[in-house]
């Protein structure tokens, strides 16, 4: 079997291990007899599975006993509205920064449940860039600051945190378990699994318990956080699959050194795809500014779009996929999360190097 370098921004690639482990489980689980897919929530084989993923996840960050891990359906897309409707009731306040296309979606449902403030806006400059961490601020009587760590589609990413009085929240479905945190900044955390963790379906949700102790007790049941947390994520069937590769993912990160050695990763893997960027500066333009561009998903346009087509069409006839720009935007996009090879990330950058030199 040939596997392809894929640079999907999501779904997107798994740790070969993982993939190898999972085919040979997947019919019959540790001998059971069945599937683990096949297995009750309630039953031994899956809660080992279910307790080993949060201990594993808990290692991975290094999170205190005061957070709570959920695992829920709905991706992060869901958690844009079950945050202000949980936090936000009674007409509470929130502050958010507009940083793209992601961020907007969290702006326009945290609209509908509470007052909303954008202390910052990059519309104006097409997304392309992210403020100094020092120069946002919230109100100190928000409930929270809602960052989007890293924009998928328009490649920018928050390299610090700022410093504000009240909690920070932020998706971080990009680049989620890319670095460590400060996570006495964080009051809650979300992530759509689809891009460092596991399958698409899941979103990871870690609530710290000064906010958990905030949301309102008169919600729909599976739409409140008070639901979900005091039940370890078992108050349904929780999304078994993802959650079991979730948990081989969390076990090669550990096994393989951690965030420091992802973070060593990323910054590797990026350098050599921005290298070639900005070698050939006169073909290839990245629009993003330089203190914020993206270690995850690197953006970059070339001369004219008949010859992006040509790039992308041929790097997936060289066996690398997934490189077109995302539609609202166009141009190329490479996704290089955790289980990228640098392998990949090189192979890219050798193709890029050629590419130009041809069609200079």
């Amino acid at each position: 079997m040939a596997r392809i370098y894929n640079f999907s921004a999501g779904p997107s690639t798994l740790p070969l291990p993982v993939l190898e482990q999972v085919q040979a489980d997947i019919v019959d689980y540790k001998g059971a007899g069945l599937s683990l897919i096949e297995a009750s929530h309630r039953g031994p084989h899956y809660s080992e599975v279910h307790e080993a993923a949060g201990a594993a996840l808990r290692k991975l960050l290094g999170l205190p006993d005061n957070y709570h891990v959920m695992w829920l359906q709905g991706g992060a897309t869901l958690q844009f509205a079950m945050i202000p409707m949980n936090l936000l009731q009674g007409g509470k306040q929130a502050d958010y920064t507009n940083t793209g296309s992601w961020a907007k979606k969290a702006i326009a449902d945290a609209k509908i449940f509470g007052d909303i403030n954008v202390v910052w806006d990059g519309k104006d400059e097409n997304f392309a860039t992210l403020p100094a961490a020092a120069d946002v601020d919230a109100r100190a009587d928000a409930v929270y600051l809602h960052l989007t760590s890293n924009e998928t589609i328009g490649g920018v990413q928050w390299q610090e945190w700022p410093d504000v009085p009240v909690p920070i929240v932020c998706d971080m479905s990009s680049d989620f378990l890319s670095r460590k945190l400060p996570l006495e900044k964080f009051g809650l955390i979300y992530a759509g699994a689809q891009k460092n963790l596991g399958p698409a379906g899941m979103a990871v949700v870690i609530i710290r318990d000064d906010l958990l102790e905030q949301c309102p007790d008169d919600l729909p049941a599976y739409l409140a956080y008070k639901t979900h947390a005091p039940k370890d994520s078992l108050y349904n069937t929780p999304p078994v699959f993802p959650i079991w590769v979730s948990r081989l993912v969390l076990d090669y990160l550990n096994e393989n050194g951690g965030l420091d050695w992802v973070a060593g990763l990323a910054e590797e893997r990026s350098g050599l795809v921005y290298g070639m960027i900005e070698k050939h500066g006169g073909f290839y333009r990245c629009p993003v500014a330089a203190h914020c561009r993206s270690k995850m998903n690197v953006v970059w346009r070339l001369p004219t779009e008949e010859l992006e087509q040509q790039f992308i069409a041929e790097a997936k006839a060289a066996g690398m996929d997934g490189l077109k720009g995302h539609r609202s935007v166009g141009g190329c996009r490479a996704s290089i999360y955790n289980a990228m090879p640098v392998e990949g990330a090189k192979a890219l950058a050798d193709f890029m190097d050629e590419f130009a030199r041809k069609h200079s």
